[in-house]
């Protein structure tokens, strides 16, 4: 079972643990979710470095696993044709977004009502509609203020469950590892980005923290979208400000 993989604290792994331990373990779980979930097992490919590392080691896993792309309107042209290309290679690729009419710039005046709109409604209706049970995500816990404490396996939703493999992988193996298998990977990073998201809300920056060009000039400032926070199994209310 998976949960006999799973170490409570993975704090010693991030620095006790080589690159090709790494790399083992994060197959291991990925495998053993599978075996426990079967095609309830469905990655989520946000399209970043990490989403594809997670991507191509869950097809290594096995080839008939599924996924899953949630898209916005603001998405910036590079990752849009990158998407395209990517659903191209993997039809089981599904892609959802959201068509709701929202305020203009709602990003800049509530900049997490916007994201509740785009992102985390239809996540939730990825994870309804293809029947998830368990969802593969690129979290890592080295990657920005928000994201120490999140675990291997978490169950944030009763009901579902919520593998994060390569949590205790640094940026640096990352990068290693889609060298080492000639991934594929979105161009903006040829630009100096170090973290995708939408265009209006994603900056070039410097400095150790990845996801500090996120949100910049709001309360969100390298924070989350809300897909990783928000409650993914029941409807969320929102009146959309004007």
């Amino acid at each position: 079972m998976l949960k006999d993989l799973v170490a409570e604290d993975v704090s010693g792994f991030v620095t006790g643990l080589n690159f090709a331990q790494k790399v083992q373990r994060s197959l291991g779980l990925i495998e053993q979710a599978y075996n426990d979930y079967g095609d309830g097992l469905v990655v989520a490919n946000s399209l970043g470095k990490d989403s594809v590392a997670v991507w191509h080691l869950a097809k290594r896993v096995n080839p008939e696993i599924r996924g899953f792309i949630v898209t916005t309107r603001y998405k910036p042209p590079e990752t849009v044709q990158f998407m395209n290309e990517q659903v191209a290679q993997y039809p089981e690729l599904k892609v959802f977004s959201s068509e709701a009419e929202i305020p203009d710039k709602l990003y800049l005046t509530a900049p997490d009502q916007c994201c509740d709109i785009l992102k985390v409604e239809p996540t939730k209706r990825a994870i309804e509609e293809m029947k998830v049970s368990c969802w593969v995500t690129g979290l890592r816990c080295t990657e920005g203020r928000t994201r120490t404490d999140f675990k291997e396996v978490e169950e944030r939703d009763p009901g579902l469950i919520k593998l994060n493999p390569i949590l205790i992988w640094h940026e640096r193996e990352v990068w290693q590892y889609l060298a080492l298998y000639k991934v594929s990977v979105n161009p903006l990073y040829g630009k100096g980005y170090r973290s995708l998201g939408c265009l209006p809300c994603t900056k070039i920056t410097l400095g150790a923290d990845e996801r500090a060009g996120r949100w910049i000039g709001t309360s969100k400032c390298g924070g989350e979208c809300g897909i990783h926070t928000r409650p993914l199994k029941t409807s969320l209310e929102m009146k959309i400000t004007k």
